[in-house]
């Protein structure tokens, strides 16, 4: 077995031991890179918001 197999082996085991954790990694990289690459200027205005509000909540 190549090391790289070996790597993809380990990470789908660690990816379903943490399966929350995985979730949680890969939707906030999906919401980087559409702030990144896509958002519009209305987008961002309405994330700004959605921000504000979710900052409220967990203080």
């Amino acid at each position: 077995m190549t090391e790289k197999n070996r790597q993809t082996e380990a990470n789908k085991r660690w990816q379903e031991k943490n399966k929350e954790h995985a979730k949680y990694l890969r939707n906030r990289s999906t919401s980087r890179s559409f702030i990144r690459k896509q958002a519009t200027l209305d987008d961002i205005a309405e994330l700004e918001g959605l921000i504000a509000e979710r900052k409220k909540e967990l203080v």
